[in-house]
Formats: C-alpha cells, sequence, structure tokens
C-alpha cells in the first residue's frame, strides 16, 4: 500500500522529534544539541529539517508537549492506582520512577530544561508541572483534603518525586530502591506535618 505525502510527513516528523529525544543523556542536554545532529540521527537532510520545524526551540516547544502528555497519561495511570485503594504517597513514587526507568530521555528533558537557559523551554516546562500539581490537587480534594492543605502537599510531593526521579536515571536498581524508600519517606513527614497543622487550627 503506498504511501500518502501526508503520511510521509508525518513519517519524518516523528523521526525527527524520535531522533531528538534519543540523543539525549546524562552529559548532553537539549540545549546542545544541533541541527545537524538531529538531521543525522533522523536520516534526513538538514535543509529538510525547515519542512518540519521553523527552528531547534520550536522542535524543544514540541517535545515539551509530548513530555506533557506522558506526564498526562501517568497521572491518570497513578489515579487509576489510588482508586484502587493504594496510598497516595506510596503510589506517587513508584509510578513516577517506573515513568523515569522506562521513558528516561522525556524525563531527562523536563528536568534539565526546567532550569535551562532558554526562557520559552523554561516557561513551557513549567507550565507542563503546575498542570500535574493542579491533577494531584483536584485528587487530594476528591479524597478529602482541603484545597490550601491539598496544594501544598501536591507541590511538594512533585518537586520531590521528580528529584528523586532525576537522581534515579543513572542509578543501579539498589540505588534506586534507596533513592524511592527515602522520598516515601520525605513525603511522609510532609504528610504529617500537614496533618498536625491541620488539627491545630
Amino acid at each position: 500500500m503506498a504511501i500518502s505525502r501526508s503520511q510521509q510527513k508525518e513519517r519524518t516528523r516523528r523521526a525527527i522529534i524520535e531522533a531528538a529525544l534519543g540523543q539525549l543523556s546524562a552529559d548532553k542536554s537539549f540545549a546542545s544539541l544541533s541541527l545537524r545532529e538531529v538531521a543525522r540521527e533522523a536520516q534526513i537532510a538538514p535543509t529538510s529539517f525547515y519542512r518540519h520545524f521553523k527552528d531547534m526551540e520550536e522542535l524543544g516547544l514540541t517535545l515539551v508537549d509530548e513530555c506533557g502528555l506522558a506526564l498526562r497519561q501517568l497521572m491518570r495511570k497513578a489515579r487509576k492506582r489510588f482508586e484502587k485503594g493504594g496510598s497516595v504517597i506510596y503510589t506517587s513514587v513508584e509510578t513516577f520512577m517506573e515513568f523515569s526507568e522506562s521513558n528516561p530521555n522525556i524525563f531527562r528533558l523536563l528536568f534539565h530544561e526546567r532550569s535551562g537557559t532558554a526562557l520559552t523551554m523554561r516557561q513551557a516546562v513549567a507550565r507542563e508541572i503546575q498542570y500535574f500539581i493542579v491533577e494531584l490537587t483536584d485528587f487530594m480534594q476528591s479524597i478529602g483534603y482541603e484545597r490550601e492543605a491539598a496544594y501544598a502537599q501536591a507541590e511538594a510531593m512533585v518537586a520531590i518525586v521528580f528529584n528523586a526521579g532525576a537522581e534515579a536515571l543513572d542509578s543501579k536498581p539498589g540505588q534506586r530502591d534507596q533513592i524511592a524508600k527515602r522520598a516515601i519517606t520525605q513525603l511522609r513527614y510532609i504528610a504529617a506535618g500537614a496533618k498536625l497543622q491541620h488539627l491545630g487550627k
């Protein structure tokens, strides 16, 4: 079956996205990638890149959108686990650690670019992380937390699990387990403190 022009264009666009993601590593951030490197990995001429993206910044923003989609899928997965009666803290850490292990380069992009040099990338990553915080806040409200307490805990949870996930990226399995346990302990302290504050009102 012949491939239409639009299908071929979408395949090439997808190849560019995958080529950029595939080259990220502990030593190589998106900001250090060149257009030629991405084009070579995608097996296209550098000039062909411009048929799909205006420049590397536009490609970067597209990658952040892809990361945002992955985060939303992650949140849905976590919510299903919560609804089955799982611990919010344990499930959040477990789900995030699974995500960082199975999607290391998506996680690298989010972690590196949220404090990167490109303002548009930082803003885009911040929006995606904020969306994740709001989603978690809404869920925590649905199980009985007050809005203010839910937001404060969701914000702390996301910060801790993001850092844990980033630390675990290049760790050995045994180290990953220790990182996860530490994150769970930290989150339990936060939850206990929030409970005491609520009782003291």
